[in-house]
């Protein structure tokens, strides 16, 4: 068999040691690493006719590139590409990567919600009674709305019904998913979320998205509910969710995206009593797997075949 011909790449990315460590280790990955940087002012531009990266740096250099062909991004969220003027070339996602750590994030706070650990917590610290017990509830009976129910949320299903969950989902289709007891589009938003025991957010960040979660949508949603939003932070209104979270409306908020990133320091999120801020780290990409994604397109590649995960820059994803 005639060993295909190593294709010149570049990695452009905040861990292009561990890209550049990865691709070294795979024999099914014939590739000559030209550059691997994470300083886009350092790139050889001219020849560069693959990319691999993050979308934040890839953004400032590929309008340089005028050979290029493909990029693989190595994260979820492409916004940066997206809006990008140029989009004459193959834009690759990752899909089948996040679940795990998805699965993890997301269940951890609703049984840190529903079992009350903040509030037994407390009653260890009290002084006398410690004894008496806080509230607490079950996940089972609960519902859990996903927004953007694409494969990450599919993830999801089995551990809530494991938990005696029911889940609902809202897509831009609204088509019936396996697992889901209802599906539901952007217009019956409020249908929708009036359902949600725990609403999770995990929509792409288009046009269509921004501002999803706004007034309207958090009123709908019953007293005391948890939102947790690992999607994208364009889609909430932010002084909406503040009003819903000060009135009491809703119980807490799990924010792991915003629209400003870093979140800044003296940001109101911080300190509100009903938010939990995580650092844009409910499914961070492993180089390993993102690794393993890229040799299989670069296959395909080679070989002259359609490569898997191409995001449509008209949809945004």
């Amino acid at each position: 068999m005639t060993t295909p011909t190593p294709v010149d790449i570049v990695i452009l990315s905040h861990e292009y040691r561990d890209y550049a460590r990865e691709l070294k280790n795979r024999s099914d990955a014939p590739v000559n690493v030209v550059a691997a940087t994470d300083r886009p002012d350092t790139v050889p531009t001219e020849g560069v006719e693959v990319l691999l990266g993050d979308p934040d740096l890839v953004a400032q250099v590929i309008g340089d590139c005028p050979k290029l062909r493909w990029v693989q991004s190595g994260w979820a969220g492409n916004a940066p590409l997206i809006n990008h003027t140029r989009q004459d070339y193959i834009l690759t996602g990752v899909k089948g990567v996040f679940a795990m750590q998805m699965r993890e994030y997301v269940f951890a706070h609703l049984l840190y919600f529903s079992r009350n650990i903040a509030g037994f917590t407390q009653a260890a610290g009290r002084l006398q009674q410690k004894w008496h017990k806080p509230d607490f509830y079950y996940l089972a009976g609960k519902t859990l709305g996903i927004c953007g129910a694409g494969s990450i949320a599919e993830a999801l299903v089995p551990v809530a019904h494991a938990f005696g969950m029911q889940v609902i989902g809202l897509s831009r289709s609204g088509q019936p998913k396996a697992g889901f007891a209802a599906m539901y589009t952007a217009k019956d938003k409020t249908a929708f979320a009036s359902q949600c025991d725990f609403l999770v957010s995990l929509m792409p960040d288009t046009p269509q998205t921004s501002q999803f979660i706004d007034e309207t949508l958090l009123a709908a949603l019953p007293a005391q509910a948890v939102l947790i939003n690992a999607g994208r932070g364009s889609a909430i209104v932010q002084s909406a969710l503040l009003d819903a979270l000060d009135t009491g409306h809703l119980r807490a908020a799990v924010l792991d995206v915003f629209e400003q990133e870093p979140l800044a320091d003296d940001h109101p999120f911080w300190s509100h009593p009903a938010i939990l801020v995580t650092q844009h780290t409910a499914a961070a990409s492993r180089p390993q797997d993102i690794i393993s994604v890229f040799t299989d397109n670069l296959k395909r590649y080679q070989t002259g075949q359609s490569l898997h995960y191409i995001i449509d820059f008209e949809k945004g994803y």
